[in-house]
């Protein structure tokens, strides 16, 4: 019996001895939280900072500089204006994978209607006019996370080896920065990633976190259609060539490429955002110019709405005997597609931090995003969502004529701060640690 004992010990000797010393230490998930628990006050006024002082697509200019002092600070090696406004912050940190992370920085032309004593009352110029400015779609989350992220991985630099390339993005509203930043070669004068994480903040509970693996984001395309006509007097039609009319008929039969023509168990939607023609009531103008947005996630279903939307455009002129529409169709954003091999490795840690109720997979959103220019570099990717509504509030909105939640781009969208930052945070972090360590 105590050979046998000593004999055991022996081989655990052995092992220990053996093993690296990351194997013994505390477990990250608790490292990690610990940390961003200590670190919380300084996120918290970052975070209301950026809230306070929002910017439009390309105009960040004071975001980015924020961003890159304090990346500075926590010893990255910081590269401004990639992209027009954008940042690169690299920390070499031995042999090992390259990670990036991404943050979005630009804010949104609406004003703000939470109320917060931190709210936005920025102002700005957009297409020839002054907007509002406020960051409705969690980007303020985003940023603060990314820096929670950012300082918790230099202080574990013990941890792991490998190079971290966290990039501030511009203009993902406008789904053009991603391309403004590799055009300036992102990939040409940095260490192109291993693999690349970016989340958003989403209308769920704090404490959760939400991914799958495949399309976790649509395409987007943009339309703009200027439908053609023969002014005249309200009174006499007849003596006019009416383009209002030609403009409603599209309006409402360009739907039916959605009704009957999409196979109805494909995603896709044409909407119609914005018309703008004629002066007064009395008038009939000479132009009507209509504009929208066509979603997917498959290329297959993409082209046949693209090719629906020319058809029907033309086809509505062409019946009312009018010239034939200028119509102009823009790529926007193109479906993200997560690693499924990188969603399932990180998916056991975050169920591991966060529990099996509050790391679960979850539907693609309708939503675009311009990260998937970084996954189509051939990148293996993983874009995931965290809550910042309180799980009361998320249930209430759930049930049959309960109070929603403010959505994305809504101007009461309002995040609880510290629950949400500190959940993108310890995920983000836990993510990135998890392939560094390989």
């Amino acid at each position: 019996m105590l050979k046998t004992t000593l004999v055991h010990l022996a081989a655990i000797v052995s092992l220990s001895c053996s093993t690296p010393a990351l194997a013994w230490q505390p477990p990250l998930k608790g490292d990690v939280r610990a940390r961003i628990d200590a670190m919380y006050p300084w996120l918290d006024g970052v975070y209301k900072d950026l809230h306070a002082h929002p910017e439009l697509a390309f105009q960040e200019v004071r975001t980015a500089g924020k961003l890159a002092a304090e990346m500075r600070r926590l010893g990255f090696d910081v590269t401004e204006k990639v992209g027009k406004t954008g940042i690169v912050a690299v920390l070499r940190n031995g042999a090992g994978p390259t990670v990036l992370v991404r943050t979005d920085l630009d804010g949104l032309p609406m004003e703000e209607k939470t109320g917060l004593p931190y709210a936005s009352k920025a102002r700005a110029q957009s297409g020839g006019r002054e907007t509002f400015v406020t960051h409705s779609c969690g980007h303020d989350v985003h940023m603060a996370s990314w820096l929670g992220a950012a300082r918790t991985l230099a202080e574990l630099k013990a941890r792991w080896r490998g190079t971290l390339v966290f990039i501030g993005q511009p203009a993902e509203e406008t789904v053009s920065g991603a391309k403004a930043m590799l055009d300036d070669g992102l990939f040409r004068r940095f260490p192109k990633p291993d693999y690349a994480f970016a989340l958003h903040s989403w209308p769920i509970a704090h404490g959760t976190v939400g991914f799958d693996d495949g399309p976790v984001s649509s395409n987007s395309d943009g339309l703009d259609i200027v439908f053609k006509g023969r002014g005249g007097h309200g009174s006499a039609p007849d003596r006019a060539l009416d383009p209002v009319a030609i403009a409603a008929r599209f309006v409402v039969d360009v739907q039916t490429v959605i009704s009957r023509e999409k196979d109805p168990k494909e995603f896709g939607v044409i909407t119609i955002g914005a018309i703008n023609g004629g002066t007064v009531g009395n008038i009939i103008p000479d132009s009507v110019q209509v504009r929208g947005t066509i979603r997917s996630y498959t290329p297959e279903v993409r082209e046949k709405l693209l090719e629906g939307v020319r058809r029907v455009a033309n086809a509505s002129a062409a019946m009312a005997g009018a010239p034939a529409p200028d119509i102009s169709l823009t790529s926007g954003g193109q479906a993200i597609v997560n690693s499924a091999a990188l969603v399932r490795d990180t998916e056991a840690v975050f169920k591991d931090a966060f529990g099996e109720a509050n790391a679960r997979r979850m539907p693609a959103i309708t939503a675009s995003e311009d990260f998937s220019l970084f996954v189509n570099e051939g990148i293996p990717s993983m874009f995931f969502f965290t809550g910042i509504y309180d799980a009361k509030d998320v249930a209430e909105a759930q049930r049959p004529g309960g109070k929603p939640v403010a959505f994305n781009h809504s101007p009461f969208y309002a995040p609880v701060p510290e629950p949400s930052i500190k959940t993108a945070a310890t995920a983000m972090s836990l993510a990135v640690l998890n392939v560094l360590k390989r």
